[in-house]
């Protein structure tokens, strides 16, 4: 048992993948910010979303339909967070991005401003915060797979992996449910097909099947449940919307 678990803590670290922000097309921007009282007060979620499409984000406010590309994945966007740490002397506001596990990809400059009309002061500390976008210098890569290989050696060992496995047919039409430490993995009987706990990687759950212990990992964008089995991996691909 030991062996079989040391064997798959190297598959999973060996699957090492890092994000960057480059890879995200998309952005979400909420239409009301926690910190105030009103959708779209001092119009800031405006201005939020025309300062994210001012550096390259095509955006779009968590109230908007859609489109089919957009909507299909929560992990093809950033989620933009505004957070305000002010007081009554100094409005402080800073720009989170976050990927669809809630990973931190972008963490702006204090922006601050001392004005005492709130409107002025949100609007112009906004603004600063914002200029830190300057030195991140988003560019979207076009790749596909969000979750990047992280060095050249991971890349030949993922690779060599699905290679040298035995690869079965594809899992498909599952859904995941939020539980404690993770996901249950479930179709649409509802039957539960695996359970996944998170690891400190996005991309990769430590998940068990029945009395089967293995990683669900993702690779170019899809998802895999790989085991082994006579000392050999077992691979099966999974099409799950989280």
């Amino acid at each position: 048992m030991k062996k079989v678990l040391f064997l798959l803590l190297f598959l999973a670290k060996s699957l090492a993948f890092s994000q960057s922000v480059n890879d995200y097309k998309y952005a979400i921007v909420p239409s009301k910010f926690e910190f105030l009282k009103d959708k779209d007060q001092y119009r800031l979620n405006t201005l939020t979303k025309m300062l994210m499409e001012k550096y390259g984000f095509i955006s779009y406010f968590d109230t908007d339909i859609l489109p089919v590309e957009v909507a299909e994945t929560n992990c093809n966007k950033v989620f933009v967070e505004v957070q305000s740490t002010g007081n009554l002397f100094s409005t402080k506001i800073t720009v989170v991005l976050k990927d669809c596990k809630n990973v931190i990809l972008f963490t702006s400059s204090v922006g601050k401003n001392k004005e005492k009309e709130y409107e002025v002061a949100y609007n112009q500390a906004l603004r600063e915060a914002f200029s830190s976008f300057d030195k991140l210098g988003y560019k979207y890569n076009g790749n596909s797979n969000i979750y990047r290989n992280n060095n050249s050696n991971a890349s030949v060992k993922s690779t060599n992996v699905v290679k040298e496995s035995n690869d079965k047919s594809n899992v498909v039409g599952l859904f995941a449910q939020p539980i404690e430490n993770g996901f249950q993995i479930i179709d649409t009987t509802p039957k539960v097909i695996l359970k996944i706990y998170t690891t400190s990687n996005p991309s990769c759950f430590i998940a068990y099947k029945d009395t089967i212990q293995g990683v669900l990992i993702n690779i170019d964008n899809q998802w895999f449940f790989e085991y082994y089995s006579n000392s050999k991996v077992v691979s099966e691909k999974m099409e799950i919307k989280f």
